[in-house]
């Protein structure tokens, strides 16, 4: 079992990376979330390492940090959830979101990742339950945060994008209601 590698970054070629340790140089299949954060070609990086052998080949799957990684190897558990998907969904959404959305029960957020449908999406949440939570300290504050849900999910029915609707929702006062939450919010966004 290969568990970590520490190297020189050879090459960047999303999703893969080639990380030379000592003269030879091993494929590594990275979420986008790690490929962002690497560093450039030439520098010294070292990686969290998932090592799979199937009947087509060995393959090696390198993470930035435990949480990635730990993600990672939930997401493999669930039946029908190979590799590839379990990449996407990182590349897709960070381990804090994913969590966060498997703590709300939020569909929605994962139907928006290529590849992830609705049954997907539902099994994802079902199997994830209670586990990507406790990893990452992510309690049931988090899902008592009903108000701030219902405010997101409806900017985003309004055609508004995630990015929009966080920027408006931080400008929000603590403990507003939803339906005031959902008026200020579309007042500001309306301003810009």
């Amino acid at each position: 079992m290969i568990g970590r590698l520490s190297g020189t970054l050879a090459e960047k070629n999303p999703p893969q990376i080639v990380l030379d340790v000592h003269g030879v140089g091993y494929e590594v299949d990275v979420p986008m979330s790690t490929f962002y954060n690497l560093p450039g070609t030439g520098e010294k990086v070292t990686l969290l390492t998932h090592f799979a052998v199937r009947e087509d080949g060995h393959f090696l799957y390198g993470f930035l940090s435990e949480a990635e990684r730990f993600a990672f190897r939930q997401l493999l558990k669930i039946s029908g959830i190979g590799a590839r998907t379990a990449l996407s969904v990182l590349s897709g959404m960070s381990v804090d979101d994913l969590a966060a959305a498997v703590a709300r029960q939020e569909v929605g957020r994962l139907t928006k990742i290529p590849g992830i449908g609705k049954k997907t999406a539902e099994r994802l949440l079902l199997e994830l339950k209670g586990k990507l939570a406790e990893a990452n300290g992510i309690g049931p504050a988090a899902a008592a945060d009903d108000a701030h849900q219902d405010i997101l999910n409806a900017l985003l029915a309004l055609g508004y994008n995630e990015k929009e609707a966080a920027a408006a929702m931080k400008q929000l006062p603590a403990g507003v209601g939803t339906s005031d939450g959902i008026r200020q919010s579309l007042k500001l966004l309306s301003k810009v």
